[in-house]
């Protein structure tokens, strides 16, 4: 194995998803031909390890990088977009309408609704009697 082939092996066990027997594989080609099976195993386990870290820190990286260019091309995140949702919903919740912006349909109830009371036509009042009138007084 040359160097170039060995170095191509790093790369991709940093990028790549590593498999066990991978790793065992690259180990036996980093270390001397006769090396102790607990060193490859040791090796083995140190190259799972590395290229766990490298995967994750370069995942973090292209994280970032996308949300720099989301930033700058003005784009809003994940959690304004679930802000400005529950924020309509609970317009549309006060305003009485449905998620599609349509009013929502009242329910039609059972009871009479009151009718108008026609006004009565008063009555004449007979001509109240007047009091009577006082008794003279008489002087027997």
């Amino acid at each position: 194995m040359t160097r170039v082939d060995d170095l191509r092996r790093a790369v991709e066990a940093a990028i790549g998803t590593m498999t066990p027997a991978r790793a065992q594989e690259l180990a036996k080609g980093f270390l001397e031909p006769g090396a102790a099976k607990e060193q490859v195993a040791k090796t083995a386990a140190d190259l799972l390890d590395w290229s766990h870290r490298n995967r994750e820190r370069l995942r973090d990286v292209i994280r970032r990088e996308v949300q720099d260019q989301m930033k700058q091309m003005g784009g809003a995140t994940q959690e304004e977009l679930d802000s400005l949702r529950k924020r309509v919903r609970e317009l549309e919740r006060r305003a009485g309408m449905t998620a599609s912006g349509k009013a929502r349909a009242r329910k039609k109830t059972t009871a009479k609704k009151p009718t108008a009371k026609k006004p009565t036509a008063k009555k004449p009042m007979a001509a109240e009697p007047s009091p009577p009138a006082p008794a003279a007084e008489s002087t027997d």
